[in-house]
């Protein structure tokens, strides 16, 4: 008997599903049958491959309504946002749009003595290791383009939405995509290593923590393999004086509450101007006030619990060290009962510096640290001040003042006037700990395939 890969729903700690992971031999079949098949699929037409895909994604949204609450009970989203439908299929269209020309040879000759182009040719076998908490949308980043671009795809998937992969499985097969060319899997942590040391793939994305894109950079180790990782975030907004402030306190404290804070760019910390900063810290406060933290099966929940007790007890002990060291908690808790489990209440900090681990680590935790700033200068000194880079929010009426700043960040992506959200056109990328590479947009069917140039000479 193989390895169990079990996951628990954190609404009541009751079994969703368990699975039993592939053995190494095993786990090595399916990689030959992957790689068997690729050359007869990069084969077909692009058109052909685009149609498959995008059916595969309709297939998926046919599935939605099982979907939405089958997600509720593996990781506690709330039903009422009705699960990641829109976001998956938009990735997935923009990247079916782009990529003719994304993938199209770069022609530098073709005269009566030369023909010399650049082609891009697929890696072979694609290795995506998505997580938990968007795991339709995160895994699409990749499963889509990589796909399309002619590369096999091995996807597995978290533990915590065990059950993710094979909805994605079922919907593409049924599409017509052959089972060797995607294939859903269960496979433990170190046959996973074991397999990319093995020189499995020509290709491995992993979104996740910095741990674990250690372990899979450390594993690839020596064996050229591209690797591609989103890993962890503690993504700042800075609201200046002439932003609209209610815009401002909108959207950053919904970016840094949805989900009960599981986003992979979700803000993690505010700074705001210091003529702003009470008008703001008294909106947001009225704002987290106004959240339902209960039941995800329940429509009028709109705070659901964190993925696992764990996570929750990391936030609450962030929070209680904060307090300790002259942070002010500004949310009651007598407004949200909680379990001392997975259900965790929102909370937001003010008085916090930059030596709480609060300002510093990620929380990946309905909490925020709100700072007073005097300046542009000092603000970007705290945005910088951070191990991870993902996204940065910026607030203001001048765009040349957010570019002039978001020059200055050590950042991925710069927003101006929206924040916690991902952009299929741009890449997305992230810098220090929050990993290398980058996915969608042209710049992700890059990373998918490898160049090949072709230097002709012909017969005079």
């Amino acid at each position: 008997m193989g390895q169990k890969l079990t996951c628990i729903s954190p609404i009541d700690g009751s079994v969703v599903a368990e699975r039993e992971a592939l053995s190494l031999e095993a786990a090595k079949e399916v990689f030959a049958r992957a790689a068997a098949a690729q050359k007869a699929w990069a084969a077909r037409p692009l058109d052909e491959r685009i149609a498959l895909v995008l059916q595969g994604v309709e297939n998926v949204g046919a599935l939605n309504d099982e979907i939405v609450p089958e997600l509720a009970r593996q990781m506690g989203r709330p039903i009422r946002y009705g699960g990641e439908f829109g976001g998956f299929k938009e990735r997935a269209d923009y990247m079916a749009q782009i990529a003719r020309d994304a993938l199209a040879p770069i022609a530098l000759e073709d005269s009566a003595a030369f023909k010399r182009y650049i082609a891009r040719e697929a890696h072979g076998v694609v290795l995506v290791v998505a997580p938990w908490n968007y795991p339709f949308m995160t895994a699409i980043n990749t499963v889509a383009p990589a796909l399309i671009a002619g590369n096999t795809v091995l996807l597995k998937h978290a533990t915590q939405t065990l059950l993710v992969g094979e909805r994605m499985a079922q919907a593409f097969h049924a599409a017509g995509i052959p089972e060797e060319v995607f294939q859903n899997v269960f496979l433990s942590h170190d046959v996973t290593s074991d397999l990319i040391t093995a020189k499995s793939f020509g290709f491995v994305n992993f979104t996740g923590s910095v741990g674990g894109g250690r372990t899979i950079e450390q594993a690839a180790a020596g064996t050229f393999t591209g690797v591609g990782l989103e890993l962890g975030g503690k993504d700042p907004g800075y609201v200046m004086e002439d932003a609209d402030l209610d815009a401002a306190v909108e959207t950053l404290i919904d970016a840094a509450m949805f989900n009960s804070g599981q986003c992979c760019c979700g803000i993690e910390r505010i700074y705001v101007a210091e003529s702003l900063f009470d008008a703001f810290v008294e909106k947001a406060v009225k704002i987290v006030e106004g959240y339902k933290l209960g039941n995800p099966m329940d429509p009028e929940t709109t705070l659901g619990p964190m993925a696992q007790a764990r996570f929750a007890e990391n936030v609450r002990a962030q929070v209680a060290e904060a307090v300790a060291a002259g942070a002010k908690p500004l949310i009651d808790p007598g407004l949200f009962p909680q379990d001392g489990g997975a259900y965790l209440m929102p909370q937001i900090l003010i008085d916090v510096t930059h030596d709480m681990r609060v300002m510093r680590e990620e929380s990946f935790g309905p909490v925020v640290g709100i700072m007073k700033v005097k300046n542009d200068a000092e603000a970007i000194a705290l945005m910088n001040d951070s191990d991870y880079g993902l996204t940065a929010s910026l607030w203001t009426a001048d765009v040349d003042r957010a570019e002039a700043i978001g020059a200055q960040i050590e950042t991925g992506t710069v927003f101006m006037n929206r924040a916690d959200y991902l952009d299929p056109g741009l890449c997305w990328t992230g810098c220090k700990d929050t990993g290398r590479g980058g996915g969608l947009s042209v710049i992700g069917y890059h990373n998918l395939t490898r160049p090949k140039s072709y230097h002709l000479r012909k017969q005079q």
